[in-house]
């Protein structure tokens, strides 16, 4: 399985990195929840952290407490690098938001599409750039087109990648063709953001994926990433089987209801979420946790 090899001069994204959730408590961010969670994942084998993504519920936080979660998950995550979440579509506020931003020590910038507004493929361009310029660290594009309403096309990609800070892809494009054309080109890492696409991603040479699901049973997949960078696919494959029924089930409802209610039975915090973020039903619930339970089992 080819692997992509990223130049000495450009950062190394490969690997295993999971999408926090935010934990709540009496409407409030729950930073002691955080934090432990953080630690947790780090002893459990984790590339490392992106907070403020869409499975962290950015989009019901202000600024100011997007800010207090990252300074949170900096300050527990020890050594490992911390990927910042940012999405937006007002260029000259989202500028200024990648400038503050970088005077954090991230390992990076996760950048979506502008939503809402769907702009043209020259207008993509001018977004991803502009923040790039703005930002002191370097840039992940984050293509989701089901959340922003645009997609980005092929050649926007290979376009950006000749910008000296844009280094990397969350891919949730849905289109395997232009995965397998970024990965072809070499330039972007490609992390998959699907998390049911990991296996097959990496098998085609992706780096390794930004996956919300990570948040449990995160060992299982660390060992599943690890197998695959290692082109063990026979034992990769047997891992990939035991936890696509958990994938599934974790996306049954929207993401993060089904992870937090995982989470809270575990007793890592409470199962709570910002309206109109809703908790998971009772059914689901029960089912996820006979499942991961039986994941447990040795």
């Amino acid at each position: 399985m080819p692997q992509q090899q990223p130049s000495s001069t450009t950062p190394d994204y490969s690997g295993f990195w999971v999408a926090l959730v935010t934990p709540f408590r009496d409407g409030a961010v729950d930073h002691a929840a955080l934090a432990a969670l953080t630690r947790r994942l780090a002893d459990d084998g984790v590339t490392g952290f992106v907070p403020c993504g869409s499975t962290g519920e950015a989009a019901a936080l202000d600024e100011a407490e997007q800010l207090a979660v990252l300074d949170t998950v900096l300050a527990a995550a020890g050594e490992l690098p911390v990927i910042m979440g940012i999405s937006g579509y007002h260029l000259g506020r989202a500028t200024a938001w990648a400038r503050k931003l970088s005077e954090r020590p991230l390992a990076g910038l996760l950048v979506a599409a502008p939503h809402y507004v769907r702009p043209s493929q020259a207008g993509l361009l001018e977004w991803f750039r502009a923040i790039a310029d703005a930002s002191t660290v370097p840039v992940l594009v984050y293509d989701i087109p089901y959340r922003t309403g645009v997609t980005i096309a092929r050649d926007t990609l290979l376009a950006l990648a000749e910008h000296p800070r844009i280094r990397g892809i969350k891919d949730c494009g849905g289109d395997m063709a232009k995965t397998r054309a970024v990965i072809a080109d070499g330039r972007l890492q490609v992390l998959t953001g699907e998390d049911h696409q990991i296996f097959g991603t990496m098998a085609e040479g992706g780096a390794g994926a930004i996956a919300a699901s990570g948040n449990v049973q995160t060992r299982r997949f660390v060992r599943l990433v690890r197998l695959l960078a290692d082109n063990r696919l026979a034992e990769a494959r047997a891992e990939w089987q035991a936890l696509q029924p958990l994938v599934e089930m974790l996306f049954a409802e929207p993401n993060p209801g089904p992870l937090k209610a995982l989470l809270a039975h575990a007793g890592e915090m409470q199962d709570e979420l910002r309206s109109p973020m809703t908790r998971a039903s009772d059914g689901l619930r029960e089912r996820l946790v006979t499942l991961d339970a039986s994941l447990n089992r040795p």
